[in-house]
């Protein structure tokens, strides 16, 4: 008996994994579409999208759909690519009763920490995500603090954590919202670090501790490079972080692995900047709500600023300069801006888009805030190869909309991830529909 359930048991999964590995082989060719590209083609009218093994291989004005492929006629309505959602908790957390994966409690792990070890493809965010156009997102660790583009005091922490114990949070990742068992894309896509009041409170209270103790930790990890048979033996000079956090590091000072800043303060900011001059590093600002006060010298730095375009109140000191016109003034100096969603965003990510739309309501362009939800976040995280755009080649990841995307009464019509079309719906609509003809009596009696 036990074998024949063990039996049932493998053939449904095996019938599942056929399942998914037909939808992502299925041909789907979207025609009769506006095709917001976000790449080189700009916008197309009366476009065709043509999917095939999870891939684009072909989109265009006058592009035919292939014989025998399911076509999905758009009737012109507005395509663009997945969006992307950065700083995200999405898949490493659920609800406040469950504890998440964002940030260890484990003397000596502290950069060497990776998000991508404990990600849930089966979480019940997801599916709540997909509802606003999200594909992708970059899941990035939790370290105690406020800014974080949302209002909240530094007290209460991100994600509700406490003081950070240390200057490095961990690693982050950039994940796929398809229904499968591995949805991650690509590991290790960033070292993030509290700076600001963040960042001083790791340090012992002041800001300046903070980049000395940073710079004495790429010190030591120089050190461990050029010197590991002598660690190894026990030769070396002491180091103040364990092999697994030097090892981390490695990639940070060789510039193959952005530092990711969460810095709010046009001062912090200022010397964040310098620091990663001084140490060659490759930076990404995280928060940024007095980064429109810098944002020529942002600009000439080439860094990208992640930020929630709603941030326009003081949650504490470090934000007081906070403003709705952040993300447009930062587009027109040129700094590369992506858009993120509010606090606690693993519940609210599918309000990213509406943060979008608040952002050309205050300055931004329109294509500016789109691509800041796409093609920008790719970019910065080094995955653009893969998606963020509609091109040939690219991962089938794309969302047909009802109207414009960045209007709230705006609905998806059809989302695909990596070529799947996903179902558009959550668990809990689901419990809606279930209840909302409820009688009298509880289910279980009017069977």
């Amino acid at each position: 008996m036990r074998g024949l359930k063990n039996f049932a048991a493998a053939a449904v999964l095996a019938f599942a994994a056929a399942a998914a590995s037909s939808a992502c082989a299925e041909t789907v060719a979207v025609t009769n579409a506006r095709v917001l590209t976000m790449g080189p083609a700009g916008e197309i009218q009366n476009g065709t999208v043509v999917i095939r093994d999870g891939k684009i291989v072909a989109v265009g004005a006058g592009v035919a759909a292939p014989a025998g492929a399911r076509v999905i006629d758009a009737q012109g309505q507005i395509v663009t690519p997945g969006f992307v959602i950065a700083d995200s908790a999405l898949g490493a957390m659920e609800v406040t009763s469950v504890g998440d994966d964002l940030s260890p409690n484990t003397p000596g792990l502290t950069a060497a920490f990776d998000v991508q070890y404990g990600l849930n493809p089966d979480s019940f965010l997801l599916p709540v995500a997909r509802l606003g156009g999200i594909t992708r997102a970059v899941v990035v660790p939790a370290y105690g603090g406020g800014g974080d583009g949302g209002h909240e005091h530094d007290t209460a922490g991100a994600y509700g954590h406490d003081v950070p114990k240390s200057l490095f949070a961990g690693q982050a990742a950039v994940v796929d919202l398809g229904q499968h068992d591995n949805m991650l894309t690509k590991a290790q896509v960033a070292m993030t670090a509290p700076l600001g009041e963040m960042g001083a409170r790791a340090a012992g209270g002041a800001r300046g501790a903070s980049f000395v103790l940073l710079k004495t930790a790429l010190d030591d990890v120089r050190f461990y490079k050029a010197n590991k048979a002598a660690f190894d033996t026990g030769s070396a000079r002491e180091l103040n972080l364990s092999r697994a956090d030097l090892e981390a590091l490695i990639p940070v000072i060789e510039g193959r692995m952005p530092l990711l800043v969460s810095v709010h303060r046009a001062s912090d900011i200022r010397q964040a900047l310098r620091f990663a001059k001084q140490q060659n590093l490759k930076l990404i600002i995280d928060g940024g709500e007095e980064a429109w006060k810098v944002a020529d010298e942002i600009a000439a730095a080439g860094v990208p600023v992640i930020l929630n375009p709603l941030a326009d109140l003081p949650g504490n000191f470090e934000t007081l300069g906070s403003t709705m016109e952040n993300a447009g003034v930062l587009e027109k100096a040129g700094v590369t801006v992506v858009i993120k969603a509010n606090e606690e965003n693993a519940h609210r990510a599918r309000e990213a888009r509406f943060n979008a739309g608040n952002a050309v309501a205050h300055g931004m362009s329109y294509a500016g805030a789109l691509k800041a939800l796409t093609i920008n976040p790719a970019k910065v995280f080094g995955v653009a190869d893969r998606f963020g755009s509609l091109e040939a080649g690219k991962d089938a990841d794309l969302v047909i909309w009802s109207g414009d995307p960045l209007e709230p009464l705006s609905q998806p019509q059809a989302v695909f991830v990596k070529g799947e079309q996903m179902p558009l719906t959550s668990r809990a609509l689901q419990l809606r529909d279930r209840y909302k003809s409820a009688g009298a009596m509880p289910p279980a009696y009017s069977k």
